[in-house]
C-alpha cells in the first residue's frame, strides 16, 4: 500500500508568502496616522485648546514700557527683567535632584516642589515671580539638562534714583499699569501696544519671540540736580523745625516749567508695597489744600491795583481792627499802625490793610480777580490727582460778606501749593500766568513731541506786575522778611503764617508758615514756594521760614548758574544774554 508524504514549505517560503501581507498592512496604517496628523494639524487653535486645556495657555505680553528721564537725560525711571518660573512635571527626569536645586534658587519648601514635580499636570507654576538673579541662576539648571522648565521674562519698573521725584513719577504695580504722577498721567503713551499671545506649555516648544511696540519716552522739565536739593532741604528743615510735613516748589515763572517739586513725607517707588497708608503715594503738591494766609496779600493788592480801585500811594487809616460783617479782623501784632500806604499793608503784613481793600474793591470785581489768578479750578498740569482747592463766591449757600474780608490775606479759602505759586508767578513774569507743565518732550519712535508754554490767563498788566514786584523787593529789604535776603541778589518774598481750621474755630496752638519768593526780581528764572505744617521752632514765618528760603536760594543760583545782579548787569552791558535757566 503505497503512503503519499506532503512536503511542508520552509520557514523563508512562509516568509515570502506572509511579507505582501504584512507590507500592505504597514502601509494602510501609515496612511491612518499620516491622515489622523493632517485632520489634528487643520484644527483651530480654539478647538485645539478645547481638546488639551493642558497644552496651550494664554498669556498677555506688554511692550517695553517708554524710560522717563529728567529734563538733561539722567534716567529717572526705566525698565529691568523679573523671570516667571514654571515645569512640565511629566517630563522631570529627576524629581528629587531636582526639587532639591529649585527649592534652593527660588527659596522654597523642597517637599512642595517635589510634590508639584511628582504631580500628574502638564504644566505648574512654581514661582510667578522672582528677580533677575534668580531667574538666571534657573536659566542655568535649563542649560544642564532641566529641559522641563519654562522660563518667562516679567517686565519690571525700576526707579534708579531711590526715592527722588518720587510724587513727580508716581509707580507702576504688579498689573503693569501706572498709578499717580507721571507714570498714571501718561500710562497710554508709556505702556505701547500689548499684545495676546498662546503660549505652549511643552518646554520644547519655541515661545513667541515678537515684541509689541515699546512705549514712548518721556522727558521730563524736572532737573535732578534741583529735585535732590529742595528734597534735602526740605527734610533738613522739617527735622530743624520740627514740622509734621512740608512742601517746596521751584518753578521758572517764564514757562511754568517745574525745576523740583518735593513733599514730605515721601516713598520709594521701588518698594511701594512697604506703604501701609495709601495718601503717601499721592502728591501733597498739587492735592492737599490749605490757607495759605498772607501770602495771598500780594494777590490782593495787585487784584485792586490792576482793578484801580487804589494807587500805589493810596492810604488808610490803621486803627488795628476792623468790625464789620458780624467779625472783628485784627492785626497779627494786635497793634495800630496809623497812616499807612499800599506798599506799607504788605511790608508790615496787615490784615487790617488787605481787608479794607477788599472792601474798597466790592465782592464783584474781587472774586473775578480771584478767579483770573486761578483759584477754586485746576491748572491743568500733566500729573494724576490735581485738586481744585475752596473759593467761595457769592451765590454759595455758604458764602458769606465776612468771606470778602478774611479771603484778602487768605482765610477762609483754600488753595493747593501749585495753584499758589502759579497765581504769584504772573506777578513775576509781567502780569501772565503760565500753566504748570512737567513734561519738557515725548519722544516716539523717534519722532520728537516738544511741549509749547501755555498761559493760563493775564489777570494783571505789566505795569501793575512790576509795581507789585517793587513793593515785594521792599518786603524782603525792609520788612518783617528781611531773614530771606541773599546777598548780590534782588529777591522779591512774601511770607504767610496760616491759622488752621478745627471742627469748630481756628487752632491756636499749630500754624502752617510758607514763603514765595523769586529771583532775580528784575529778570526772575525761579520762583520757590516752601510751606511748612505745624513747625514748633518759632511762631511766625519770619523768623521760620524766611531763613529756609535762604539757604535754599545760595545753593539754588550755583546749580542754576544764576549771576549775582552785578555780574548780571556788567554781562548785559557788554551785550551778553543773560538771563535763561539752563533747561
Amino acid at each position: 500500500m503505497a503512503t503519499n508524504t506532503q512536503q511542508l514549505p520552509s520557514r523563508d517560503e512562509m516568509f515570502n508568502q506572509r511579507l505582501p501581507f504584512i507590507l500592505i498592512g504597514m502601509v494602510v496604517i501609515s496612511a491612518l496616522l499620516i491622515l489622523k496628523l493632517i485632520s489634528f494639524q487643520q484644527l483651530s487653535p480654539d478647538v485645539v485648546n478645547e481638546l488639551s486645556p493642558d497644552y496651550n495657555r494664554t498669556v498677555k505680553l506688554a511692550s517695553a514700557r517708554g524710560f522717563i528721564f529728567d529734563h538733561s537725560g539722567q534716567r529717572l525711571a526705566v525698565n529691568t527683567v523679573e523671570y516667571r518660573i514654571g515645569i512640565s512635571p511629566n517630563l522631570v527626569a529627576n524629581p528629587q535632584r531636582s526639587a532639591t536645586q529649585l527649592a534652593a534658587i527660588l527659596n522654597l519648601d523642597e517637599l512642595e516642589v517635589y510634590k508639584a514635580l511628582t504631580s500628574d499636570s502638564m504644566y505648574v507654576l512654581l514661582a510667578p515671580r522672582v528677580s533677575a538673579e534668580q531667574g538666571q541662576a534657573v536659566e542655568k539648571l535649563k542649560e544642564e539638562g532641566l529641559t522641563a522648565l519654562q522660563i518667562e521674562k516679567i517686565p519690571r519698573r525700576n526707579y534708579p534714583q531711590g526715592t527722588v521725584a518720587a510724587q513727580i513719577l508716581g509707580f507702576v504695580g504688579g498689573d503693569l499699569q501706572g498709578y499717580y504722577g507721571v507714570e498714571g498721567k501718561f500710562q497710554d503713551q508709556l505702556v505701547g501696544r500689548p499684545r495676546t499671545e498662546i503660549v505652549s506649555n511643552i518646554p520644547f516648544d519655541l515661545p513667541p519671540q515678537q515684541e509689541a511696540d515699546k512705549g514712548s519716552d518721556i522727558y521730563l522739565t524736572i532737573d535732578r540736580d534741583v529735585q535732590f536739593l529742595i528734597e534735602s532741604e526740605l527734610a533738613y528743615s522739617i527735622d530743624s523745625t520740627g514740622a509734621k510735613s512740608g512742601t517746596i516748589i521751584v518753578m521758572n515763572p517764564r514757562t511754568g516749567d517745574l525745576l523740583g517739586m518735593a513733599s514730605y513725607p515721601s516713598y520709594d517707588p521701588n518698594n511701594f508695597q512697604a506703604e501701609t497708608d495709601p495718601n503717601i503715594w499721592r502728591n501733597p503738591a498739587i492735592s492737599n489744600a490749605y490757607e495759605p494766609g498772607s501770602v495771598m496779600k500780594v494777590v490782593t493788592v495787585a487784584a485792586a491795583l490792576e482793578n484801580k480801585t487804589i494807587t500805589p500811594g493810596w492810604t488808610y487809616n490803621d486803627q488795628g481792627m476792623l468790625d464789620m460783617a458780624g467779625i472783628q479782623v485784627q492785626n497779627w501784632d494786635r497793634e495800630a499802625h496809623g497812616i499807612v500806604d499800599t506798599t506799607g499793608i504788605l511790608v508790615q503784613s496787615l490784615n487790617v490793610g488787605a481787608a479794607n481793600v477788599s472792601l474798597a474793591m466790592g465782592p464783584t470785581d474781587f472774586y473775578k480777580f480771584m478767579s483770573k489768578f486761578g483759584f477754586g479750578r485746576l491748572t491743568g498740569i500733566n500729573l494724576e490727582g490735581e485738586a481744585g482747592g475752596t473759593l467761595h463766591v457769592p451765590g454759595d449757600s455758604v458764602w458769606s460778606e465776612s468771606n470778602l474780608l478774611t479771603n484778602s490775606y487768605g482765610q477762609g479759602v483754600a488753595v493747593t501749593p501749585l495753584q499758589m505759586i502759579t497765581a504769584v508767578s504772573a506777578i513775576a513774569n509781567d502780569g501772565l500766568m503760565m500753566q504748570p507743565n512737567v513734561v519738557a518732550k515725548i519722544v516716539t519712535n523717534g519722532e520728537v513731541n516738544i511741549s509749547q508754554p501755555i498761559a493760563l490767563s493775564h489777570p494783571i498788566s505789566t505795569e501793575t506786575a512790576h509795581i507789585v514786584r517793587d513793593m515785594m523787593v521792599s518786603v524782603v529789604q525792609n520788612g518783617l522778611d528781611d531773614a530771606a535776603s541773599l546777598p548780590g541778589y534782588t529777591i522779591a518774598g512774601k511770607t504767610g503764617t496760616a491759622e488752621i481750621p478745627g471742627p469748630v474755630r481756628y487752632r491756636s496752638d499749630a500754624w502752617i508758615m510758607s514763603f514765595i519768593g523769586f529771583f532775580p526780581a528784575d529778570d526772575p528764572q525761579a520762583i520757590v514756594l516752601i510751606k511748612l505744617d505745624e513747625p514748633s521752632s518759632g511762631r511766625w514765618a519770619s523768623q521760620v521760614v524766611a531763613p529756609i528760603f535762604r539757604r535754599l536760594a545760595e545753593r539754588l543760583v550755583v546749580i542754576m548758574e544764576i549771576p549775582n545782579d552785578a555780574t548780571r548787569k556788567a554781562l548785559e552791558a557788554q551785550g551778553a544774554i543773560v538771563g535763561e535757566t539752563n533747561q
